[in-house]
């Protein structure tokens, strides 16, 4: 039995400032990336949510017209009405 350790493992690993530099751009680089790519996503959410605002607002003028032209038929069946009632009594 040999007695002891076949090599060294506990001590800390050093990274040259080189090599630290570089890890350090690479990583803000990501954080850019990802903050670019949230930003992208909030705009398309605004604009999904701008259209179904649109969408809405177009689907109640559409429902106020078809109100009104309803309204317009019942006044004129009723005017209608009053004609056709008052040539009879007459």
């Amino acid at each position: 039995m040999k007695g002891g350790v076949a090599r060294g493992g506990g001590g800390r690993r050093r990274r040259s400032r080189k090599r630290r530099k570089k890890e350090e751009e690479e990583e803000e680089k990501e954080e850019e990336k990802e903050e670019e790519e949230e930003e992208e996503k909030k705009k398309e959410e605004e604009k999904e949510e701008e259209e179904e605002e649109e969408k809405k607002k177009e689907e109640k003028e559409e429902e106020e017209e078809e109100k009104e032209e309803e309204k317009k038929e019942v006044e004129e069946v009723e005017e209608e009405g009053r004609k056709w009632w008052s040539r009879q009594t007459h």
